[in-house]
């Protein structure tokens, strides 16, 4: 092949996020070409038929933080996104009782005052707090950070920005801010509320995708990373998407496609074509060469700087850094086909309840423990589970009268102790089956088809370093203008026309699309600038 440049930009990787960069960058008029492993695109937000008439959403099973800017921009519904919003928050207890939290705020509050007249009142009031605070921070999401050692002149007015938005805070707000930046989810919400379950219900938000517990500290920003999420312009709604999780990423990668974006799947990149200290193209496992303008990388940071490019092209200290960069992946996935609905003891029958998030997180105690079995190198015998079955709201997905349900579970560190994951991988399962059992007794005669996902299963599948489902920790020291690493937080890197566009780079992981869409728009103004 000619070692022109035959594409403005190669994007590797077919993620939601790559995908995002590419349709971005196509929309332009530039001519990119998406380079995806697996046999078909969406990285982690992917649907497939694992087993015969069910579809399961595989790895990501719920949407809420995608970017609205991206959906009308993208058009993603006419090009058939549909979300289905998820009106029930449910959480079994052993004792017989329950909590379920619901879309009506009058529904909720009668729920909640079952458990705790004083947590109803307050309750309506955390949820006020929290909205001004995510509307505070909502806009830093697609925002460039700034250097790390100095501000320039370009970034002033996007600073300025932030700075007026957080003067305009109430002095209660800045120091609720300031509160969730810095403390556990535990300790956080331990200020506004006295029932346990509820507590438990509502910190769980903190500790989804990260090696930490409900009361390590920093755990309160991650339950709000959670909940900017928004449906139609409604706070912390969360939804399913009809078709499963791969109807985003086919959405997404429609539009690109309609703006005259190529995308190849089955398509493996083995390594980025350096010259120069510049990037030029890349060689693809096969042995064949592609030449670019400039190369996006949607794969995480250890993958992108350590996998594809060779350690001359960088200084030690960067590597350094990268090496340092925290993944420890902590979740994993149990995907079953069902022949009926899961009966819960202390809610029998096939309700509303059902239709939203069922959370096994009893306590915060439960929820701790789980994590001190993790710290220690095994699996959680007594995991936290956040629960759906999206047949309930979408039958396109299972056979009639027949179910899908969807099981994240937390925590399954990626370094064991004892034995591997292939090993562990079935004792792993029992364990959520088991837990589960415990609240819905007939869920293991109702069993058709499971299919168990490790950590070590999300590293070699769907190529994430360590099981980490969000490119890296959501940790203070890993985010903003921190993102992957000090002084490369732009989504430019060391190397010249390449850039970073996954949920490594700032604001992080979830299926926002904001890493794809802010890297788009720095590809485009350097561009402009020569």
């Amino acid at each position: 092949m000619s070692k022109k440049n035959v594409y403005d930009c190669i994007v590797v990787g077919g993620g939601h996020n790559g995908l995002v960069n590419a349709a971005y960058l196509a929309r332009s008029g530039r001519k990119v070409l998406v380079l995806e492993k697996r046999h078909l695109v969406g990285g982690a937000a992917v649907s497939e038929e694992i087993y015969p008439g069910f579809t399961y959403s595989v790895c990501s099973y719920v949407v809420s933080l995608l970017r609205p800017q991206i959906i009308r921009d993208l058009e993603l519904a006419r090009h058939g996104l549909e979300v289905l919003p998820m009106d029930c928050s449910f959480t079994p207890m052993l004792d017989g009782n329950y909590l379920a939290r619901w879309s009506d705020a009058e529904k909720t509050r009668r729920e909640i005052a079952r458990h705790s007249k004083r947590d109803a009142e307050v309750y309506g009031e955390f949820s006020k707090e929290m909205v001004k605070i995510s509307k505070f921070v909502k806009p830093i999401l697609e925002m460039t950070p700034p250097r790390a050692n100095e501000i320039h002149l370009s970034e002033m007015k996007d600073m300025h920005g932030m700075k007026t938005r957080f003067q305009g805070l109430g002095a209660d707000q800045k120091t609720q801010l300031l509160k969730i930046m810095t403390m556990s989810a535990s300790e956080y919400l331990d200020q506004w509320f006295e029932t346990e379950v509820l507590k438990a219900t509502m910190a769980v938000s903190g500790i989804i995708g990260t090696f930490l517990g409900v009361k390590s500290p920093s755990t309160a920003y991650v339950l709000l990373h959670h909940y900017m999420g928004e449906i139609d312009g409604a706070f912390r709604s969360w939804g399913l998407v009809k078709g499963g999780m791969g109807t985003v990423s086919n959405s997404i990668a429609a539009a690109a496609r309609e703006h005259g974006a190529e995308i190849r799947t089955s398509t493996p990149v083995d390594q980025f074509i350096i010259k120069k200290g510049e990037a030029v193209g890349v060689a693809l496992e096969n042995g064949d060469e592609i030449y670019a303008k400039v190369i996006s990388s949607g794969l995480d940071p250890y993958r992108t700087f350590i996998g594809l490019a060779e350690p001359e092209h960088f200084d030690d200290s960067f590597l350094d850094q990268v090496k340092r960069y925290k993944f420890r992946g902590s979740s994993g996935k149990v995907n079953l086909a069902l022949d009926a609905c899961p009966d819960f003891t202390c809610f029998p029958g096939q309700g509303m309840h059902l239709q939203g998030d069922i959370a096994i997180a009893p306590s915060m105690d439960y929820l701790e423990t789980a994590y001190d079995e993790a710290k220690y190198g095994d699996f959680s015998k007594r995991p936290y589970l956040n629960i759906v079955i999206p047949s309930l709201s979408d039958p396109t997905v299972a056979p009639p009268g027949k179910h899908v349900m969807s099981i994240f579970v937390q925590y399954a560190p990626y370094f064991l102790k004892e034995g591997t994951w292939p090993e562990k991988r079935e004792a792993f399962g029992d364990a959520v089956i088991d837990t589960l059992a415990q609240y819905a007794p007939n869920i293991k005669d109702i069993i058709l088809h499971r299919q168990v996902l490790t950590p070590w299963d999300i590293e070699q599948e769907f190529g994430m370093t360590q099981g980490n489902i969000f490119h890296g920790e959501l940790s203070l020291e890993q985010l903003f203008f921190l993102r992957p690493v000090p002084g490369w937080a732009q989504y430019r890197t060391p190397i010249k026309n390449l850039y970073l566009c996954s949920s490594g780079a700032h604001p992080g992981g979830g299926v926002m699309g904001a890493p794809g869409y802010n890297a788009a728009q720095m590809i485009l103004k350097d561009w402009k600038g020569k």
